[in-house]
């Protein structure tokens, strides 16, 4: 552990100091954030109505909307001459969420990091590739400064550049591997196309997050990379990566056994995203988090718009801190097809069940007249196309085997959809976040 006095602090006293930094938090923002001030005010909260942690469910939410509505630096409570950092999203659904950090705010981060990284068996003196895009993305600098608090050897590789990167993984030998999900397959399948063994590597534990990914992706990775898979959970308008972790020691009892969320810095809760009920342990709904201790721009009761579950249960590492399920689904990820919900991570699941297909696959989303439509596009695995010799040669197996997916997504997801077999390598690649979802419904385009 990197921390062991605060990863086992007994529950007892983790509460005395919650809420205490409750009380702290709500005080700033109060003060120092009109709109809080303004929204504390309606429901008649002063600070001093925070007298114990249940006090939290009198608090109003945040959204993400609020960010961009107070773009770019109306929900900061400090001045902008004290941020060290800026951080912003890419802003294509609008204008960009902004995000700044003091210099307390970078220590508390480098800090979460580095019990995370801890958590996941990264010990001083590895070497750690960190493919996680540097800039205004908050994944690359998060880790980057969490392994070097650690004593970790840190390459900045950055996003891109896949077979150069590949060459460093050869030539460094690094132990630790952290990217995203999608990038990490990428790599394995350039290595493949390269005519790289992953014996050849030293790789031994992958560190993955920033995009929702299955269970089944995880067992692909592995097998591909030979390296245990970890998630490590954040966001940038609480943190950044960080903010939970799974633990090595954990996941070797139980590979569903959750991320530790670092409570001394974030306050989780369950909500209903319909009634905004807060919800028991083991119950799944949508994550909220308060900041405790972040001063650049701390944010009440921010809806994730993740589904998880929060579980209390003892882990077999020691840890005290509440563990998190790995996220399911994203509440804004959901297409919503002819009346069924669905959401991308529910196709994931099923289509990695079948023998012969690729984990690269697309969601194409269309409305003709006024109808929506749904077509699923996803590679064979190049076993599967040496059986027939060439694509062409396949194509009444290709259909029997498009049927077979047409009727399980429809027995198991309530719809009807087209499904489109390709060729390996012929569904874009990501060097980052991988895009799942084209709906042209709102003007995406392939």
């Amino acid at each position: 552990m990197w921390n062991q006095k605060l990863e086992c602090i007994p529950r007892s006293e983790l509460a005395l100091l919650q809420l205490e930094r409750l009380k702290q938090v709500v005080e700033r923002v109060y003060n120092k954030v009109p709109l809080y001030k303004k929204r504390l005010d309606k429901l008649g909260v002063t600070p001093e109505s925070i007298k114990t942690l249940d006090d939290l469910r009198c608090l109003p939410f945040t959204v993400k909307a609020d960010l961009r509505e107070n773009y770019p630096f109306g929900l900061f409570s400090t001045d902008v001459k004290d941020i060290s950092r800026l951080h912003a999203s890419s802003g294509t659904k609008g204008k960009p969420t902004v995000v700044g950090y003091t210099k307390n705010d970078i220590d508390v981060w480098a800090e979460a990091c580095a019990r995370s990284l801890a958590a996941a068996g990264v010990r001083s003196g590895d070497v750690l590739h960190n493919s996680y895009g540097y800039g205004l993305f908050t994944g690359g600098l998060g880790v980057h400064y969490g392994a070097e608090r650690l004593g970790a050897v840190v390459v900045p590789a950055s996003g891109g550049k896949t077979q150069q990167q590949i060459k460093l993984l050869q030539d460094f030998q690094p132990r630790i591997l952290c990217c995203t999900p999608s990038y990490a397959l990428n790599l394995s399948f350039t290595m493949e196309e390269m005519g790289i063994q992953p014996e050849s590597l030293n790789l031994e534990i992958g560190i993955f997050g920033a995009e929702p990914w299955s269970q089944r992706m995880r067992a692909e990775i592995e097998k591909r990379l030979h390296i245990t898979a970890l998630d490590i959970y954040g966001l940038s308008e609480i943190m950044g990566p960080g903010v939970s972790m799974e633990c090595l020691e954990g996941m070797r009892k139980d590979s569903n056994c959750g991320l530790h969320i670092w409570e001394d810095f974030f306050l989780p809760e369950i909500i209903d995203p319909e009634s905004l009920a807060v919800l028991p342990y083991g119950t799944e709904g949508e994550l909220v988090f308060t900041n405790l201790v972040k001063e650049g721009i701390p944010l009440l009761r921010y809806r994730t718009g993740d589904i998880s579950q929060l579980n209390a249960e003892p882990c077999a590492c020691g840890r005290t801190m509440i563990r998190m399920q790995r996220v399911r689904a994203r509440l804004d990820d959901m297409l919503i097809i002819r009346g069924v919900n669905l959401y991308p991570s529910e196709v994931e699941q099923l289509l990695l069940q079948i023998d012969g297909l690729s984990p690269n696959y697309q969601l194409i989303v269309e409305r003709e007249k006024a109808l929506d439509t749904l077509e699923v596009q996803i590679e064979v695995t190049e076993e599967l196309l040496d059986r027939w010799g060439n694509f062409e040669n396949g194509q009444l197996e290709l259909k029997t085997l498009s049927n077979h997916i047409t009727i399980l997504l429809k027995e198991n997801l309530g719809l009807t959809a087209g499904v489109k077999l390709m060729p390996p390598k012929s569904v874009p690649r990501s060097e980052g976040k991988a895009i799942r979802v084209i709906d042209k419904r709102r003007g995406d385009k392939i």
